[in-house]
């Protein structure tokens, strides 16, 4: 199974504080709006989400559709064929995607650990 890009969601108190910061890093804005609250950084293949105000804890993200460049793939696990699997094999949901939609949509599980696991499609159903 592919998951696609892997990226580590940071809910942060300022953007541009943590911007600045990790651009100390070597970390360089690749998606993402400022204005919106929210970008993506790179730092060669590792990924970094910077999100101020839209979720409360850290996300371990992975975008099924998506290589590690962030753009399209044609072969991918959609994200409501993973979430069907998850919930046959007896995994909640913490979010659930519409099951009978083709777009754009995520879905979201709590690990063992209580670490929320989010799988973000950008992309139509392949």
């Amino acid at each position: 199974m592919t998951l696609g890009c892997f990226s580590v969601s940071l809910a942060v108190a300022d953007l541009a504080k943590s911007r600045a910061f990790y651009e100390l890093l070597g970390f360089e804005a690749m998606h993402g709006d400022a204005e919106h609250g929210f970008l993506i950084m790179q730092n060669g293949t590792t990924k970094i989400g910077l999100f101020q105000g839209m979720f409360e804890g850290n996300i371990l993200t992975f975008n099924p559709g998506w290589d590690d460049e962030g753009q399209p793939v044609e072969i991918f696990e959609d994200v409501r064929a993973l979430q069907a699997r998850l919930q046959e094999n007896g995994v909640e949901m913490a979010r659930a995607a519409d099951a009978d939609s083709d777009g754009p949509d995520y879905i979201q599980v709590t690990d063992p650990d209580g670490n929320l696991i989010m799988f973000d499609q950008h992309v139509p159903r392949p």
